[in-house]
């Protein structure tokens, strides 16, 4: 066990395998989260990738080719921390209380909507956590009225920047516009993340927030968004002629900063990633250009080598096709051309030495839920490649004939009791409305998902997570999803699976099938030897 005692009052208990790359641990008391993830993070402990709190619960994901959970839980279970206001601050927010939800609130609540005002401008609230986005705050400590209003039944896909919520015993403020389903009370001007000042963050874990009533015209206007920067390079490799649907610069994803609510991001889908990286020898990663549906046209400047992998999308040179899944050679002039994805929703381009722009918080990747990188490609934009490294494979093996299927299956290991059975055996269509944050799900001809009655509990959340709203219609979080989810989880995708869910289109019909953590671990490893035995030669292959 860690030798790491910085109090007595509070540990991690009672270890629970979250999917394959993630244990969850029980927090014994209220309020307690946000000092033992600091604790779990300043422990150093080999193979700990990111750590998130939530409101009974500490999330700890894990690199499993490093550690394992079982091994991971002895070592963490009982550290403990100590809570103290050492160092804390109060932070005032001035708030507009004309909240779309406030008259809804003030009914449930019997307070009225000036009594809501009152309520949350005579407490002060403490911040437990944070989580879910970028400098969200979990804010504890509302009047019994308050503590009791519940979410929305079904989460809006957009909640403005700066709306002050309520939900499941909390308050918060939105820092970003994204997708909630808390009640909106009210409208703040204050600024809470910024990804470009240390320590990024506003609030922290034991701050003390109060509440102030302006008026409308009181508060500072909201301040604008800056659009993804062009993309401009003195000895760029390609320039951006069309753009396709939507693509984006993706890598591995941000590690290590989930405690602050930011999301991980990264590609969709890690196995065609990954071998469009290793055919051309890049670095395991190097960024590549994620391409939705249908992809860019490239015009290149300088002589270099692509790749592009995923399903049968097609891919021409100067109009003329080059096919996908092999090294391809291109001059100054020539015009790369990314078509139609085929049936899988997703594909990838590499470039020789990995495309290279400014990093934000150790990243390349773009992310859909917040917005934290450089965003979607646009026309003129130009991108630079970095220095080659490694040796250049020639091609993938084809894959086995593997017919048409009717369904994609993604293998879940579950975490709910009993009522998560339901997820598996029907089949699921997937709706438009999926993305990068995550696919939702519709039953097909059988009854929606029915999850435990009452709230949810605000807890950690990883890729694969599979969350159940009070519409019962399955929600399977993206590489783009909110750090802390407050909807009942009946079961994690396994990571071999990953690369499956991020190919997922809408429409696609889907089944959930569960398995175990030894079935879940001999996937893994079967796909790391099928990845490894898929690329085939070395640039340029002769036929002798």
């Amino acid at each position: 066990m860690i030798g790491l005692r910085l109090g007595r009052r509070v540990s991690l208990i009672d270890p629970r395998p979250f999917g394959d790359t993630a244990v969850v641990f029980a927090v014994r008391a209220p309020d307690a989260a946000g000092a033992l993830a600091e604790a779990v993070r300043s422990a150093g402990v080999p193979g700990v990738v990111d750590v998130v709190g939530g409101l009974e619960s500490v999330l700890v994901h894990f690199d499993p080719d490093r550690c394992d959970a079982e091994g991971l839980a002895h070592d963490l279970v009982g550290i403990r921390a100590r809570r103290t206001g050492r160092n804390r601050r109060t932070v005032v927010l001035r708030t507009c209380f004309d909240g779309p939800d406030l008259e809804e609130v003030g009914e449930l609540s019997g307070l009225g909507s000036e009594g809501v005002r009152r309520a949350l401008c005579s407490v002060a609230l403490r911040v437990s956590f944070l989580g879910f986005t970028p400098g969200f705050a979990y804010l504890s400590g509302l009047p019994g009225s308050l503590a009791t209003v519940p979410r929305r039944h079904s989460p809006r896909q957009r909640v403005p920047a700066g709306s002050v919520a309520l939900a499941g015993g909390h308050a918060a403020v939105y820092p970003q516009a994204t997708p909630g389903g808390w009640q909106l009370v009210g409208r703040s001007d204050a600024v809470l993340f910024d990804p470009d000042v240390p320590p990024y963050a506003v609030l922290r874990p034991g701050d003390t927030v109060r509440f102030e009533a302006v008026e409308p015209e009181e508060l500072a206007a909201p301040s604008v968004a800056p659009g993804p920067p062009v993309r401009r390079a003195e000895l760029g490799v390609f320039s951006v002629h069309s753009a396709g649907t939507l693509t984006t610069l993706q890598d591995r994803g941000r590690l290590g900063f989930a405690y602050l609510g930011v999301p991980r991001a990264g590609a969709a889908d890690p196995v065609s990633y990954s071998l469009a990286n290793a055919l051309l020898g890049n670095l395991p990663g190097s960024a590549c250009l994620e391409v939705t549906a249908a992809g860019p046209e490239l015009v290149c400047h300088r002589e270099t080598h692509v790749a592009v992998v995923g399903g049968d999308v097609a891919v021409t040179l100067d109009r003329r096709p080059v096919g996908n899944g092999r090294v391809v050679p291109v001059a100054p002039g020539q015009r790369l051309q990314v078509g139609q994805t085929g049936r899988d929703l997703r594909a990838y381009v590499a470039v020789r030495g990995g495309f290279a722009t400014p990093a934000v918080l150790g990243s390349q990747s773009s992310d859909r839920l917040v917005g934290l990188g450089g965003g979607p490609l646009a026309p003129g934009d130009e991108l630079a490649a970095g220095e080659p490294v490694g040796f250049m494979a020639d091609h993938l093996r084809p894959e086995a004939a593997a017919g048409s299927p009717d369904r994609r299956v993604l293998r879940v290991l579950p975490f709910g009791s009993g009522w998560s059975d339901q997820l598996f055996g029907p089949v699921f269509s997937v709706e438009p409305a999926s993305d990068r944050v995550g696919i939702r799900l519709s039953a097909l001809d059988h009854a929606p998902v029915a999850g435990p009655a009452g709230p949810g509990v605000s807890a950690g959340t990883t890729t694969g997570t599979v969350q159940v709203p009070p519409d019962g219609n399955p929600v399977v979080l993206g590489p783009d999803h909110a750090t802390v989810g407050g909807y009942p989880v009946g079961g994690v995708v396994i990571s071999a699976d990953w690369g499956e869910l991020g190919r997922c289109r809408p429409g696609d019909r889907v089944e959930l099938v569960p398995v175990d953590a030894g079935e879940a671990d001999a996937a893994r490893r079967a796909l790391e030897r099928s990845r490894f035995a898929a690329v085939v030669g070395q640039y340029p292959l002769r036929a002798d």
